[in-house]
């Protein structure tokens, strides 16, 4: 289990991150939430990062808009959701993303993220060089940001059936990044790496969350 600790970033913003993770860890990741907070589930994966032997830092990123965010998987949770997204500028995500990659000390240093974080992860690999590695799960902003420059390796996964990222945006964003490693999972939907959402599937969780720790494994050392 983790703990909740303060962060500041480079803008004076003070926000709060769920750390976790053996104090001797030689490598370290930031996670980036979805549209629904810093909640049960994030904490989850972050303790299963923690549980691999990663230093992890968990960044509320929506504290910038309202402190404390921790939605369920409703309609009405989602539009929630999407309405504090629209309310954060990429400046300040990245702000955020740099102060929990800070707080991890000097460790090599990977990026993991869901749903709106792993747009974010994305912007880590191209929109900073604090990172070693990123993995993005179903970023839908990707396609609009295919043509950035990843400063480390990165590696995304999609979902066949996913009904806000259709394939042309995988065609294209493959397309743009040939180097990237991109996997699509036959059948999985939107937010498959959830076990609270609907359209979890596990046996492509276990293969994505497979490939991921391979991944920061073979860049993080």
């Amino acid at each position: 289990m983790g703990s909740i600790i303060e962060l500041t970033a480079a803008d004076g913003h003070k926000l709060s991150a769920y750390n976790a993770g053996p104090a001797n860890a030689k490598a370290g990741i930031v996670i980036v939430q979805e549209i629904f907070g810093v909640n049960h589930h994030m904490r989850s994966i972050a303790d299963r990062f923690a549980a691999a032997g990663y230093a992890v830092s968990t960044p509320a990123i929506f504290d910038r808009v309202q402190r404390g965010v921790e939605l369920g998987y409703t309609p009405d949770d989602i539009s929630a959701g999407r309405d504090l997204r629209m309310k954060l500028t990429d400046a300040a995500v990245i702000a955020d993303i740099e102060a929990a990659a800070k707080s991890l000390g000097a460790r090599k240093l990977g990026i993991v993220g869901y749903c709106f974080g792993g747009t974010v992860a994305w912007w880590g690999a191209t929109r900073t060089k604090l990172f070693a590695a990123s993995s993005a799960w179903y970023g839908g902003g990707i396609a609009g940001n295919k043509n950035e420059s990843p400063n480390c390796p990165t590696q995304m996964h999609f979902g066949e059936k996913d009904g806000s990222i259709p394939m042309t945006d995988v065609d294209a964003i493959r397309a743009a990044q040939p180097k990237s490693e991109i996997y699509v999972y036959a059948g999985a939907q939107h937010g498959f790496g959830c076990d609270e959402r609907g359209s979890y599937s596990k046996p492509d969780y276990d293969v994505a969350q497979a490939r991921t720790l391979e991944f920061f494994a073979k860049h993080l050392g």
